[in-house]
């Protein structure tokens, strides 16, 4: 639950407007071809989490097995991009609470929803656990109710004025932005599956990681599949494709819409609940995330050593409060400077995102050729298809990451994200300089 918890953010409800716009119903195939590339990368991360079971994750595996480069620049952009993911979340909230409360100043809601969130998160890690399942579960429990009242709909057994599947050659055909239009709308789907990564960040903190984590990776990305594109294809089945705009408002969301069609009374304040639920349940994925980077950055050695200090029961408290600095500084960037600085750190957000999966498919590359199990140790799971899978996970992410730049208002990724990595290099040297260049055992993650 955590795991679909950092996956199915307002990116579904929402913005998945954008992908049908781009594609139009052939938009089921982009959802399936990005299910494809996850489940690879679950299949990739598995492996290494069951070696590895460690708070830093992937950042700390391409450190021991690609660089200290890789393993510097994994992290703090991970870290980056998820403390600018919590800023865009936090505005949402605001948003979404506006529907309701017109006349409540938006900083109310961000400060009052992220203190909260900090206290959860600063507590325990049982504490961050139960919130994050509530809220996914509030998530889930809509798309299930959305996809059943859909089939239903089809069906016949809602009476009501249904087509059957027509709408998906009605308008032009299934392909009517051709293979291309398809392919450009996997610019906006892979978007929606990254933070399915976080179950391998929870590692770390799981009662029997060996299992438990490469079992709720298989389980999550199953689920994962049959929630996109069983929402994607109700949703494109009903409504005709070219009647879904995309739109920031709740109203203008694709639930809305079906829901509206289906005869749901207040459908707007229904799929408002539910999207500031993602929203909030994002903040809450995301706080844990960054939290356990700079964690894992301080026991590296590139981060100072007080934010890998350890709480009594068991919290990087310092980790925690130094990366609630950073969604401050998102939030303050998104409110005041929406439609310019901000746009810069949502390319920086889509680039880091992007070049974190790349980085983990080149990791396992790495992996399988220098990890050594212990005497009378095995590794519970392996990716099958090695090198094949990993191989084509990497090419597929970079090709989707060169496609931003021929991607209404996505070439952002590269003009904002390149710089950040020529910056983020210099700083890894600069570190490396003062603090020497020793390379790290999990072990030390663990202590």
């Amino acid at each position: 639950m955590i795991a679909i918890g950092g996956a199915i953010g307002t990116g579904l409800f929402l913005g998945s407007s954008l992908a049908v716009h781009a594609a139009g119903p052939a938009v089921i195939l982009t959802y399936a071809g990005g299910a494809i590339i996850a489940l690879l990368l679950m299949g990739a991360l598995s492996e290494m989490a069951a070696a590895h079971p460690t708070a830093g994750s992937f950042g700390l595996y391409a450190e021991m097995y690609v660089s200290g480069w890789a393993g510097f620049v994994v992290r703090y952009t991970y870290w980056a991009v998820q403390c600018i993911a919590i800023g865009g979340e936090a505005t949402a909230v605001a948003i979404y609470c506006k529907f309701w409360f017109p006349s409540v100043p938006g900083w109310i809601w961000i400060v009052g929803f992220s203190l909260g969130l900090v206290v959860v998160n600063g507590a325990s890690v049982g504490s961050f656990g139960e919130f994050e399942y509530w809220f996914s579960t509030v998530k889930v429990s809509a798309i299930v109710v959305f996809i059943i009242l859909g089939i239903a709909l089809l069906a016949g057994v809602v009476p009501s004025h249904t087509k059957g599947l027509s709408n998906l050659t009605s308008e032009g055909g299934f392909f009517p932005s051709g293979l291309k239009g398809a392919w450009i709308a996997m610019v906006y789907v892979i978007f929606s599956y990254i933070g399915t990564e976080v179950v391998a960040v929870t590692a770390g903190e799981a009662k029997d990681p060996a299992s438990a984590v490469p079992r709720a990776m298989r389980t999550m990305v199953g689920r994962l599949i049959v929630f996109y594109l069983g929402a994607v294809i109700v949703l494109v089945s009903i409504v005709p494709w070219r009647q879904i705009q995309p739109g920031s408002d709740v109203r203008a969301s694709p639930f809305v819409t079906v829901f509206t069609v289906i005869g749901i009374p207040a459908a707007a304040h229904v799929i408002n609940f539910v999207v500031l639920t993602a929203a909030l349940s994002s903040m809450n994925c995301n706080l844990y995330l960054v939290t356990r980077m700079m964690f894992s950055l301080s026991r590296g050695g590139y981060a100072p050593a007080r934010f890998g200090k350890l709480t009594p029961r068991g919290t990087p408290l310092n980790a925690l409060l130094i990366s609630t600095a950073g969604l401050f500084v998102a939030t303050t960037v998104a409110l005041r400077y929406r439609d310019k600085a901000f746009v810069y750190l949502f390319g920086v957000s889509l680039f880091g995102g992007l070049l974190v999966w790349l980085m983990i498919f080149l990791t396992h590359l790495f992996f399988r050729l220098r990890y050594r199990p212990p005497a009378g140790a095995m590794t519970r799971i392996r990716m099958p298809g090695y090198p094949y899978t990993s191989i084509l996970g990497l090419l597929s992410i970079a090709a989707i990451l060169a496609t931003t730049w021929w991607v209404k208002d996505m070439h952002i990724a590269l003009v904002a994200g390149l710089p950040w990595l020529v910056f983020i290099t210099c700083a890894y040297y600069l570190t490396r300089l003062s603090t020497g260049n020793k390379k790290r055992s999990p072990d030390a993650e663990n202590d």
